[in-house]
């Protein structure tokens, strides 16, 4: 097994400086970067396999190429409650958010409830958490049922009101991804959407005029009615 700092090393000689502006283009800021693309950093973590205990140490550098490799590398079998709080507390990127909330805590036994508990936190990235985490849960690898899926438009409609870049678009996102997952939660993301609208506020009508737009595209029916 890899140690930490040959991990690190490798890290440094896969560093692109030049791709570092492509990401900020695309938001993502903050940490250390050294400029590693995904296609470069995936099969590299598959390299390495699966360990916790290295994906705990690669969290805590201070690089934020270490910490998406600490996502890849992270076991859900013993991925605890206590590090998905710590890891949620500390992003300050959507892409470390969703990598988690979509990779990570739908394989957990715990998930489900900390989309409730997410969904009401005050911190940007914390509340993004719920909303990535419900597309995690609602991609049909998995396997959940639809009724589970279900409970989460209240919390969509609810929460909807969120004006911050990074809530309002997740919102958005998971109302989306449960109304393609077939053609019965279409037609009750659309219903969903439509009461969205109809709450008046700026983000709101923005959630739910572009939730509506693809839930209602010939390309969506014609998929989902395969």
């Amino acid at each position: 097994m890899k140690t930490i700092e040959e991990i690190l090393s490798d890290l440094q000689s896969l560093a692109d400086p030049e791709y570092i502006s492509k990401m900020e283009y695309f938001g993502i800021k903050g940490g250390q970067a050294l400029g590693i693309k995904n296609a470069v950093l995936k099969p590299y973590a598959k390299e390495i396999g699966r360990n916790q205990e290295l994906a705990n140490e690669l969290w805590n550098q201070p690089m934020h190429e270490c910490k998406h490799l600490a996502i890849l590398l992270a076991e859900p079998k013993l991925f605890t409650e206590e590090i998905a709080e710590k890891w949620t507390r500390e992003c300050y990127s959507w892409d470390l958010v969703d990598g988690i909330g979509m990779k990570i805590i739908p394989q957990t036994d715990f998930a489900y409830r900390k989309v409730d508990e997410w969904s009401t936190r005050e911190p940007e990235y914390e509340k993004r958490m719920a909303f990535a985490t419900m597309v995690g849960l609602s991609l049909k690898g998995a396997k959940q049922p639809d009724e589970k899926i279900r409970l989460f438009f209240p919390i969509i409609e609810r929460e909807a009101w969120d004006e911050r870049n990074f809530v309002k678009k997740a919102v958005n996102w998971a109302l989306r991804q449960i109304g393609k997952r077939n053609s019965s939660l279409n037609k009750e993301a659309i219903q969903v959407a439509e009461r969205i609208k109809a709450q008046g506020s700026k983000a709101a009508r923005w959630i739910a005029t572009d939730a509506l737009r693809e839930l209602k595209s010939d390309k969506a029916q014609a998929r989902l009615h395969k």
